[in-house]
């Protein structure tokens, strides 16, 4: 980045070694262009002093990129707000913004906030060898966040443990799905899995049996389902118990005639075509 003083002296030599004393910087660090010549005019009438511009360059800081970029960014979003940047020990950058804009700045579930974070560490490490977080807050937005999510997990859990099913939760991005994953590694009772793909992406809360229960709970079962069949089986018997034997329907002498008369004619052809006896089956 290039950046520039101007120094005004009586001879273009002497504003020269002005600025060289203000920057702390050598000759041949620095490139000079004279902006006004020194006139000594006649008799000290119509002199005018020199004017140079000293121009050098300086290595531009990361939080320096991170002010101009974001700076340009919300003068295009017509927005307003206060940049707070924080350098870390580690290299890393915080910045916390500030103003009466801050509600379009974080946008709906923080999305914009999100989106305006990526943006600036695209621009800002684009191009350089080592890579530089940046995180970017909003009036402590980022915090609260981590605060609400972790007590839907465990809200979440707790109703997955109650009725013994799965949860599946809206969709979130990386950074939100890995809150709720950190709340619930510990919690006994459910695991939880992402699923779906981009930007769709969402957390599932599954219910998981202890292990020593697993064969408990089958065996009750099962006992329930026998419990459940001879109750049921004793009630049909009982029903049918009380019920009143139908009556016994009037036989037809006709009938009970004819069905005599069959009866000998069968018993007659039996004897005739064996002389050993037969069975009688009518």
């Amino acid at each position: 980045m290039t950046k520039y003083i101007e120094k005004t002296a009586k001879t273009e030599d002497e504003a020269i070694a002005q600025a060289l004393a203000e920057l702390g910087l050598e000759r041949d660090e620095v490139s000079v262009e004279i902006i006004e010549r020194a006139k000594n005019g006649f008799f000290g009438i119509g002199a005018s002093p020199a004017v140079v511009r000293v121009s050098y360059e300086v290595q531009e800081s990361k939080a320096d990129k991170v002010t101009a970029f974001l700076t340009g960014l919300f003068a295009r979003m017509d927005v307003s707000a206060e940049l707070h940047i924080t350098e870390q020990e580690d290299g890393s950058i915080d910045v916390e913004l500030t103003g009466d804009s801050i509600g379009a700045i974080i946008g709906r579930r923080g999305e914009m906030l999100d989106a305006i974070q990526h943006l600036t560490n695209y621009a800002v490490n684009h191009g350089e060898t080592g890579r530089t977080r940046i995180t970017i807050d909003a009036e402590n937005y980022r915090a609260k966040r981590v605060e609400a999510l972790e007590r839907l997990a465990q809200k979440v859990a707790a109703k997955a443990v109650k009725y013994r099913r799965n949860v599946t939760l809206e969709p979130m991005n990386a950074y939100e799905r890995h809150i709720i994953h950190a709340a619930l590694q510990d919690y006994a009772g459910v695991t939880t899995y992402s699923t779906g793909s981009e930007p769709n992406r969402r957390i599932v809360v599954a219910y998981e049996r202890p292990a020593g229960q697993r064969e408990f709970s089958r065996d009750r079962d099962s006992r329930d389902r026998r419990e459940r069949r001879d109750r049921r089986e004793r009630r049909d018997r009982d029903q049918s118990e009380s019920r009143p034997a139908a009556p016994a329907e009037p036989v037809d002498p006709r009938v009970e005639a004819e069905n005599a008369r069959i009866r000998e004619q069968v018993r007659q052809q039996n004897s005739g075509s064996s002389g050993s006896p037969t069975r009688e089956w009518l």
